[in-house]
């Protein structure tokens, strides 16, 4: 139920930018069976929905990917569909930000959209002055092809000419190139093993070298507990100004 509630409201924001007006859930003075039917129609005119486009003012972007758009009165959020940029906190995600906040931010945009996903936000191809932001994303090396989610297949072409000319994230070096998705897939692999660290002796109090007794404790707590805050250089050895000087 609570999908199909969230299909209401996507689809009457996307109708509200089309200048049609949605039935109402709300009439208490309904039958119950006539407002389940309701919810049911809804769900299944999402599919007539597709590939509909819709027209707003960008007021947000939220990454290299993610933008929200102001139709009239309310917002939809957008993820762009078939690409994916590096995250905020990934090697050149800030930079995948500001390329597109410098392409649409406060401008007048139109999207595709193709589909809902299940957080609730619109899919879809942004469109502004007849260009296709999700297409330049790629040639300009500011996004990875999301091959999971892939539909075009010319973006690979387009992704490959962009990384033989090391055009943005593709002037990184390889080590920092990883795509999005493996990055989001090791960070929760990463957080289930901190999880299961508290069974290995590992104290969740203990965070940063001021809780360290000894350098012994501190390796432990970073090796085998992931307080990897304690290691600002990355080099392998914690705590290195207080209790592991060298």
């Amino acid at each position: 139920m609570m999908s199909l509630l969230i299909l209401y409201r996507h689809i009457s924001i996307i109708n509200e930018g089309l200048g049609q007006k949605m039935p109402t859930t709300h009439d208490k003075s309904a039958p119950i069976l006539i407002r389940i039917l309701l919810l049911v129609s809804l769900f299944i005119s999402i599919t007539a929905q597709a590939d509909t486009n819709v027209t707003g003012k960008v007021v947000k972007v939220a990454d290299g990917d993610t933008l929200t758009l102001r139709i009239k009165s309310k917002q939809l959020k957008i993820r762009l569909a078939e690409i994916d940029t590096p995250e905020k906190a990934q090697a050149y995600g800030i930079l995948a930000r500001k390329a597109l906040v410098d392409k649409v931010m406060g401008e007048i945009i139109t999207v595709r959209i193709t589909t809902t996903d299940r957080y609730g936000r619109s899919i879809g191809h942004i469109f502004f002055n007849d260009r296709d932001i999700n297409r330049e994303m790629v040639k300009e090396g500011h996004a990875w092809v999301y091959r999971q989610y892939l539909r075009d297949q010319s973006l690979l072409l387009i992704e490959k000419q962009a990384r033989l000319a090391k055009r943005g994230l593709w002037a990184l070096p390889l080590k920092q190139r990883q795509a999005p998705w493996e990055w989001r897939k090791n960070k929760r692999t990463n957080r289930s093993t901190t999880t299961t660290n508290t069974n290995k002796g590992c104290d969740s109090s203990k965070r940063y070298c001021k809780h360290m007794a000894s350098c012994t404790e501190a390796r432990f707590y970073l090796q085998q507990c992931g307080r990897t805050r304690m290691d600002g250089d990355k080099d392998g050895v914690p705590c290195e100004s207080t209790l592991c000087r060298k």
